[in-house]
């Protein structure tokens, strides 16, 4: 299945794909980017891995031509008390040096949660950007509309640490399921939400970033997943590329 969406998604015009949201397995990952021609640029792997066992890790992302080590999010727990939050930050602050002397870099992939606010006077994900320098990141760009800040904003603040980055839209429906009148944010397609993506990429190209990624939580929730991501495809093509 990973195989025939590797080559279905090279079909529709993508020329790379990160690997999350499934059980890591680098042997897997190296047979589909041999047989598909699709490199992997970009992973989620368990957290424990990158600070644990970094040499192994390297290794295996070695074979399949990887040099971006990422992590989804830390656990929630860590979100609950600021010192722990920033004991777990120094953790992987450490963990990204030593990738990064090694010639890898460590991403870490944020979502709304590192936007709550005061952790010393500004939001958690700011306090990661200003205490771990080997810390980068896989900018989010619904994560950051739904968390209440500004997109453009955080691609200055992150410039020179978000190679990579998610292309991921927000749209707001209504709630059927409600028997109130409820409207709700919604992940979209690329160009099917309200975000300005002719701007936001004009703004990461001058920002640096190397790697554009498609994401769309919900796709599984469709009949046809993989259509959801080709309408995304289509539109990068035709809009702004």
């Amino acid at each position: 299945e990973f195989l025939d969406v590797a080559i279905k998604l090279k079909d529709a015009g993508y020329s790379y794909m990160q690997f999350s949201g499934a059980p890591y397995n680098p042997d897997a990952i190296k047979k589909v980017v041999k047989t598909s021609g699709m490199p992997v640029y970009l992973t989620h792997v368990p957290m424990d891995r990158i600070t644990d066992d970094a040499d192994k890790l390297m290794e295996e992302h070695l074979s399949f031509g990887c040099k971006n080590i990422g992590l989804g999010m830390m656990p929630a727990k860590h979100f609950d008390y600021d010192d722990d939050f920033k004991r777990v930050v120094e953790k992987l602050n450490k963990a990204g040096e030593y990738l990064s002397k090694n010639g890898f870099k460590f991403f870490y992939h944020h979502h709304h949660y590192e936007l709550t606010n005061n952790l010393d006077g500004g939001t958690r994900l700011e306090y990661m950007i200003n205490n771990a320098k080997h810390i980068n990141f896989t900018l989010d760009t619904y994560w950051l509309q739904y968390g209440g800040v500004d997109i453009l904003s955080y691609i200055d603040k992150m410039q020179g640490r978000i190679d990579c980055v998610h292309l991921k839209d927000y749209k707001i429906v209504r709630d059927l399921e409600s028997e109130d009148i409820v409207y709700k944010p919604r992940f979209a397609p690329v160009g099917y939400g309200n975000i300005d993506f002719n701007v936001v990429i004009n703004k990461m190209k001058n920002a640096g970033v190397k790697y554009y990624f498609v994401e769309q939580d919900d796709a599984v929730s469709y009949d046809n997943p993989l259509e959801q991501v080709i309408m995304s495809a289509n539109y990068i093509k035709k809009e702004l590329i």
